[in-house]
């Protein structure tokens, strides 16, 4: 053999072999049905008519979010409070909704899938488990060069692969479907629009496809895939084809031209969904890292609560108008490693200095993100409180009767961030931890300690146990024993 020519036949005999190489596709659908799939919809009769409704936003940054989140999990598991009437509650029981971007995408639907039985061995198989590392191996492994030539097959299809087999075991989202647990809503983003997308049947109806088809693996990859260095994860978009149904409040936002407000965002959220309908110009949706469009998981809460005022102000219940109190930790493992660049007259380096713009923006959105929620938080109590003091009572101003309608529940804002840390010694090392799928053993138990410590020592999280005349269970005998809900009062 001509040796000259034989790294020409290799490339060629890897193309050749890459040309087979297919990614999973989301199988099409001919109909929708708002009751069945994975969506809020058709779980609401498991949180209609609760007093409390109560969500955990768990935001991107790697195995630091996965074992971050994590923490929480555990406090919340192994918390039982005593309520009014005596009974004693399990926290984690209380919880509904899970939102997951990136990294905290893994622990979100590994709990949504697993349940209690996630706490059995989620650290070996993921937490401490050097998962950066296999997947570069795998990508120097020739097994998988041909893979990896096919324009149909990427770094992220490779993730997806190894997250199967070392946390999901070939589920999908019918296996959560099929579940008790909470909601989970893990979120990438389309990269065409900059716009999140949720693994949400609802979307999926937009789309045209079966959401319960899809491995839960594929959206942990789509929801990490960081650009340049993971591939982008493609969906197939069928959206035009299938009659999709519609919720009644979609349309009073999309298709009126004085929509219920306020609801600026939510509606171009929801216009920016409806867009998927157009499957001509748009037959595949290329997602990236939902860190890229909402870092804390933070973006579709608001987006909630701004159409739950909205249609409140416009005379009109929805399913969560009875509820009391919407409780949301936050729990945002975002760090803020210190730098000395304005100590020297040098120009930080040219990849510190695309880290940093690529960061910037994230930061500050998640900043904006906690800030907004608490700003929602006490307009709803200061209108409220205009109501409740009967000063304009019988008033004929529009304006004036909309703010009577403001919601009545109570929201819990808490924050559950490395800066809400007392001890500086801890926070410093925190905020030293990368960003990646590996770190030490040592600072994976330490930031799943400093999850509960947060949350306990939170105003926030105190103001709720008053509220609701709950207190804490010294070393509770029956942590793991499954209760019902956060106590009304």
């Amino acid at each position: 053999m001509n040796l000259l020519r034989a790294p020409a036949l290799l490339v060629s005999l890897l193309l050749l072999l890459g040309g087979c190489a297919t990614r999973p596709v989301n199988p099409p659908v001919t109909g929708t049905d708002l009751a069945t799939g994975y969506r809020l919809e058709a779980r609401q009769p498991k949180v209609r008519q609760k007093d409390n409704l109560v969500i955990l936003a768990f935001s991107g940054g790697g195995t630091r979010a996965a074992a971050f989140s994590y923490g929480v999990l555990e406090f919340l598991r192994k918390t039982e409070v005593v309520g009014p009437k005596g009974e004693r509650i399990r926290l984690l029981d209380s919880v509904d909704v899970i939102t997951g971007v990136s990294g905290g995408s893994f622990t979100a639907l590994a709990y949504g899938l697993y349940g209690d039985k996630l706490f059995d061995d989620y650290e070996q198989r993921f937490l401490k488990r050097n998962v950066q590392g296999e997947i570069i191996a795998r990508t120097f492994s020739p097994a998988n060069w041909g893979s990896l030539a096919s324009p149909n097959w990427g770094r992220s299809e490779l993730a997806a692969q190894l997250y199967d087999e070392i946390l999901f075991n070939g589920a999908t989202f019918g296996d959560l479907s099929r579940g008790s647990g909470p909601m989970i809503l893990a979120s990438a983003t389309d990269i065409s629009t900059g716009y999140r997308f949720v693994f949400n049947q609802s979307v999926f109806d937009v789309i045209c496809s079966d959401l319960n088809a899809v491995p839960l693996s594929r959206a942990a990859a789509a929801s990490s895939a960081v650009p340049v260095v993971l591939s982008s994860i493609t969906m197939n978009n069928y959206g035009g084809t299938c009659n999709a149904q519609i919720p009644s409040w979609v349309n009073m936002f999309i298709a009126n031209e004085n929509p219920p407000r306020p609801a600026a965002r939510a509606i171009r959220s929801l216009k920016t969904i409806q867009g998927y309908q157009d499957n001509v110009h748009r037959p595949y949706i290329h997602l990236v890292d939902g860190g890229v469009s909402d870092n804390v998981g933070m973006r579709g809460v608001l987006d909630a609560l701004e159409i739950i005022e909205a249609l409140e102000e416009a005379g009109i219940s929805t399913p969560y108008s009875s509820a009391k109190r919407i409780i949301v930790f936050i729990v945002n493992s975002l760090s803020s490693p210190p730098t000395n660049w304005d100590e020297t007259e040098a120009s930080p380096g040219t990849v510190d200095i695309l880290l940093k713009a690529a960061g910037t923006p994230i930061d500050a959105f998640s900043y904006e993100a906690v800030e907004l929620l608490k700003d929602t938080a006490a307009r709803w109590r200061t209108m409220r409180r205009i109501r409740d003091t009967g000063a304009l009572a019988g008033s004929k101003d529009p304006v004036i009767v909309d703010a009577l309608r403001v919601p009545q529940a109570e929201i819990y804002a808490i924050d559950v961030s490395f800066p809400q840390l007392n001890d500086k010694a801890e926070l410093d090392y925190l905020n030293r931890q990368p960003t990646s799928f590996v770190l030490p053993p040592e600072a994976v138990d330490r930031l799943r300690a400093a999850a509960g410590t947060i949350i306990l020592a939170s105003p926030e999280f105190q103001r709720l146990l008053k509220d609701v005349g709950a207190k804490i269970v010294t070393n509770p005998p029956d942590a793991e024993k499954p209760a019902a809900a956060l106590p009304a009062k």
